[in-house]
């Protein structure tokens, strides 16, 4: 059974940083897309960044330049370091993996204050 597990989030100031993870397991990650999505208050649930398996990535364009999507295959980790957050940026981050089927985390909140 695919597991995903995120942690890292938290309540930080507008300018700072978080750095999110999530460790997966009962899957062969490294031939799997993983990525992270977010779900703002009253709002429909949006892509922010993906990674293929060959490491080519795809940003929101409103993360594009402040966020950096990354994998740990031996690890069977995804990253996303989020640097000059924004209130925007608020909301709960989901962990995504697609192996033929798409399989979410939890989440971990991420609230931005102005």
């Amino acid at each position: 059974q695919v597991q995903l597990v995120e942690s890292g989030g938290g309540l930080v100031q507008a300018g700072g940083s978080l750095r999110l993870t999530c460790a997966a397991s009962g899957t062969i990650f490294r031939f799997s897309p993983v990525g992270w999505y977010r779900q703002a208050p009253g709002k429909q649930r949006e892509l922010v960044a993906i990674i293929a398996p060959g490491y080519n990535t795809n940003y929101a364009d409103s993360v594009k330049g402040r966020f950096t999507i990354s994998r740990d295959n031996p690890k069977n980790t995804v990253f996303l370091q989020m640097n000059s957050l924004i209130p925007e940026d608020t909301g709960v981050y989901y962990c995504y993996l697609n192996n033929k089927n798409a399989y979410w985390g939890r989440g971990t909140q991420v609230t931005v204050s102005s």
